[in-house]
């Protein structure tokens, strides 16, 4: 039984618990007096602590953008897109340490593993903030710019704040929205 966060109802049709496919009741960790993991003894390292936080680091470098040389916005990139590497080499690990009836079994279960992972976190965690993010701060610097009596530095500056005051608003919303499409079309159709 998978356990994936592929999310669970909840309020509004969908919240995240746990994302990653991995069954959770062959887990290593899971206690020899019961077959039943405890969901909340159960921390991810890279969901369930401050290592999330270098998701992030993307949408901190397109807040910055209007005052920083565009390769250090790119250097954060790198630093977000490694947080997705990373997670995606933790997660497959994870899966091929589980028992299975034969080999072929566990290298197409961490190969969906891998995709899965790969896909939620670069839609989730790169792609789909720092787009949002970079328009949120476009838009904000021409509106102060052209509408208000701001210098054009301190409109940069104003855009900046802007940009980083917008990220904790965005978080929650984006992952529930991948993970709507995670589960209602591409674990539906595409990696069944």
């Amino acid at each position: 039984m998978y356990e994936c966060a592929l999310t669970r109802k909840f309020r509004h049709g969908y919240t995240n618990l746990k994302r990653c496919p991995i069954e959770l009741s062959k887990m290593p960790e899971a206690s020899a007096k019961s077959n039943v993991v405890n969901e909340e003894t159960q921390v991810d390292l890279f969901r369930d602590t401050p290592v999330r936080l270098m998701g992030y680091a993307n949408e901190c470098g397109e807040s910055f953008r209007a005052l920083i040389h565009v390769n250090w916005v790119r250097l954060s990139y790198a630093v977000a897109s490694g947080y997705v590497v990373a997670d995606t080499v933790d997660k497959c690990y994870k899966q091929s340490k589980l028992p299975f009836e034969n080999e072929s079994t566990k290298r197409r279960k961490v190969l969906k593993t891998l995709v899965d992972t790969m896909v939620w976190q670069s839609l989730a965690s790169v792609i789909i903030p720092g787009f949002t993010i970079n328009r949120i701060c476009v838009v904000s610097l021409i509106i102060l710019t052209r509408h208000s009596h701001l210098q054009r530095q301190r409109a940069k500056w104003a855009t900046v704040f802007i940009g980083l005051g917008s990220i904790p608003f965005i978080v929650k919303p984006i992952d529930n929205l991948v993970d709507y499409f995670m589960d209602s079309f591409f674990r539906k159709y595409i990696m069944p």
